[in-house]
């Protein structure tokens, strides 16, 4: 038996001095087109952070999915934590499209919501509208600009001072207006979002950038632990537990490990068996003198 133990524990040391295999890939891609995937974001399940699963999609263009639909993926900022998106059906200066809702899920909400300098304009508004009677402290001006200079600024939004020889009521308001009131209820028939909305003094309509800026936060998982033993950051697809995806087919709860575990993250299965159980036979025999 001693002798046994002998020989497990001279291989075991042999192994343990060769160096590591070559990593397999992990099943994690990292762009979708020029836009790099990083943690906390994943376009494949079981990568990246549980909060952020499936709100991505990689088609041709990188797209956020929301209950309201795709919105393409202009920049992710991941110094400043921010995702810039844009509506292909949304209105904007210089085209007017048929309105809908921008709906997020709860979930969305919470955790990568529009930024404070991202403004909703809601156009072509009823004087019925809540936001204009009972709901008036929603409505803000930003930067100096007005709803009249929009209708006279936009070949787009021109149609509705056409149509009614005036300028009807229009709101700039930030997204929780329109998270809890559809456009049916605020009674305005199109809206447009414009961003860094803080950097717009002086700046005309034409010139502004439509579009609506997400900001989130990276949850603290332990990601850097597992990134500095090797591994992506990803979670159970069942559980939603954090996984450090160390191979192709292999992942641990924190990090690719060391020693018998690094081994047991890059061979087969029944080889990391193997340098488990006589990693534990040279702790026995170290222990027993």
């Amino acid at each position: 038996m001693a002798s046994l133990i002998t020989f497990k524990l001279s291989m075991f040391i042999i192994l343990a001095l060769q160096p590591p295999p070559t990593l397999s890939l992990t099943p994690c891609r990292t762009s979708c087109g020029s836009i790099a995937i990083n943690y906390p974001f994943g376009i494949d399940d079981g990568c990246g952070a549980p909060q952020f699963r499936h709100m991505l999609n990689c088609s041709t263009d990188l797209f956020f999915l929301t209950p309201s639909g795709g919105y393409k993926v202009q920049h992710i900022d991941y110094d400043k934590k921010t995702m810039t998106i844009y509506d292909p059906a949304m209105s904007t200066c210089s085209i007017l499209q048929p309105h809908h809702d921008f709906i997020m899920t709860d979930i969305q909400s919470v955790t990568i919501p529009p930024t404070p300098d991202t403004v909703f304009a809601l156009l072509n508004c009823s004087i019925d509208s809540p936001i204009l009677n009972h709901y008036k402290n929603l409505c803000f001006s930003f930067s100096g600009h007005s709803c009249d200079e929009l209708y006279g600024a936009c070949n787009a939004f021109r149609v509705f001072h056409l149509l009614t020889n005036s300028s009807p009521p229009c709101c700039f308001t930030g997204y929780d207006t329109v998270k809890f009131m559809s456009m049916n209820i605020l009674d305005c028939t199109h809206y447009t979002t414009v961003i860094n909305t803080d950097s717009l003094m002086g700046i005309v309509p034409s010139d502004w950038v439509y579009g609506i800026k997400l900001s989130y936060s990276v949850p603290e998982t332990g990601c850097e632990r597992c990134s500095q033993s090797g591994g992506t950051c990803g979670y159970d697809t069942e559980t939603e537990g954090m996984m450090c995806l160390c191979s192709s087919s292999s992942n641990y709860t924190r990090e690719c490990g060391k020693n018998y575990l690094i081994f047991a993250c890059q061979v087969p299965l029944e080889r990391s068996i193997w340098v488990k159980e006589t990693y534990y036979m040279w702790l026995a025999l170290k222990s027993a003198g």
